[in-house]
């Protein structure tokens, strides 16, 4: 189990969200946290003194024992995406942009919807029957994992198994953890990682592709299965959060629904506003390569960055309402939800077109909701991990 926050020395790092903007840049524990949105940007667009090779490393040090389970399952992850800084990143970047262009992604945009309508008409039955309906799981959970299999292919396993792996995978390397948790959480990532790595040497799609640009790239099995293990977490838990995220949100401004309803509020400025305000990655690390002058601050080699994305999306400098939903104010879509510069997120028009169809087709739906279920979200340095939202029809 996570630690209890009260317990923990890097307290401050957690629950990002919630904390007002702060500092520009402040000093926690062994970190360096920047919440100015320009100094944000500035680290994202600077790789060169601000490297990502620490973005995937675990927050909780890996105990032997974990150590060992993930060796038994033959676990290994190399940089490739989110961490690398080598050569080889621009070309991996270049085969995964090619899966998830933006013509490829529009594509998917009748099934998204199809998919989220029946969702709903399933939702609204449960209301009409004056059940209980937790929408994370009906609505947000399963829809960008089956899209982005549609889009790369992806090991036809169930949903829920894979599901439980990704969310695995956010708690072991991001979340403060005990030992007992670390190792079993060890043996579920370690196990599908073993599943990876069967994919990776014959599977279709994109799997296929990463094959044959290997010799010429020179990368091996170990950087294939990296690739697919990073999307697998990033390419659709994070959506899946944010879509939670977002539908809560909503549930708690009926004037922007109401807007959605009567054509008055468009679905883009609504999904923008929430990337804005309720953002699933709420932080992301790098690490600084030589001693540098971050906003008037010395920071030096070696140290730990953490970027607030969630604080950045709120400060007054890039929008007149920071702590307000104003879907379409100025300012709005210049958040740092997917990042900026070289690592930037492939998958931002992707999240972006599964989050506008789900406002879309949930409008009504929401309309006739009240939450009796909040989402809990555990401690987590990057990710909200929300585990439901529980709604009951209004009365």
């Amino acid at each position: 189990m996570s630690l209890d926050q009260a317990a923990c020395p890097h307290a401050l790092l957690y629950q990002q969200w919630e904390a007002v903007p702060g500092p520009p840049v402040s000093e926690v524990g062994d970190h360096w946290l920047v919440s100015s949105h320009a100094l944000v940007r500035q680290v994202l667009n600077d790789p060169e003194a601000f490297s990502p090779d620490n973005a995937l490393d675990a927050v909780t040090p890996m105990a032997t024992n974990a150590l060992r389970i993930l060796a038994q399952h033959g676990f290994r992850l190399p940089h490739t995406l989110a961490n690398n800084s080598t050569p080889s990143h621009a070309g991996i970047r270049a085969v995964v942009a090619e899966f998830l262009r933006p013509s490829r992604v529009a594509e998917q945009r009748d099934f998204v919807t199809t998919f989220v309508r029946t969702q709903v008409a399933d939702a609204a039955a449960c209301l009409d029957r004056r059940e209980e309906v937790d929408l994370h799981a009906v609505i947000s959970h399963a829809l960008p994992l089956v899209t982005l299999g549609r889009l790369i292919a992806l090991p036809p396993d169930d949903v829920e198994v894979v599901k439980r792996f990704s969310s695995s995978a956010l708690e072991l390397f991001w979340a403060p953890l005990d030992m007992t948790r670390q190792r079993a959480l060890a043996e579920t990532v370690g196990e599908y990682h073993g599943r990876l790595r069967s994919f990776a040497r014959s599977g279709p799609g994109l799997a296929a592709t990463l094959r044959a640009h290997s010799a010429p790239n020179n990368l091996d099995e170990d950087d294939i299965v990296a690739v697919l293990f990073f999307l697998l977490v990033a390419g659709q838990e994070t959506t899946s959060q944010f879509l939670t995220a977002l539908l809560h949100r909503l549930l708690r401004e009926p004037a922007v629904v109401r807007g959605v309803l009567d054509g008055s509020v468009s679905a883009s400025d609504v999904v923008a506003e929430g990337l804005r305000t309720d953002t699933s990655v709420v932080t992301w690390r790098r690490l600084t390569t030589r001693e540098v002058d971050l906003g008037g601050v010395i920071i030096p080699a070696g140290e730990s960055v953490v970027l607030r994305l969630a604080a950045a999306g709120r400060d007054p400098a890039i929008v007149a309402a920071p702590d307000e939903f104003v879907p379409g104010q100025p300012g709005s879509r210049r958040h740092l939800s997917f990042g900026a510069g070289l690592h930037r997120c492939l998958g931002a028009y992707l999240a972006t077109m599964e989050a506008e169809v789900v406002v879309e087709q949930s409008a009504r739906l929401l309309a006739r909701c009240q939450v009796v279920g909040p989402p809990r979200h555990a401690d987590n340095l990057s990710f909200r991990m929300p585990d439901a939202l529980v709604v009951a029809a209004a009365r």
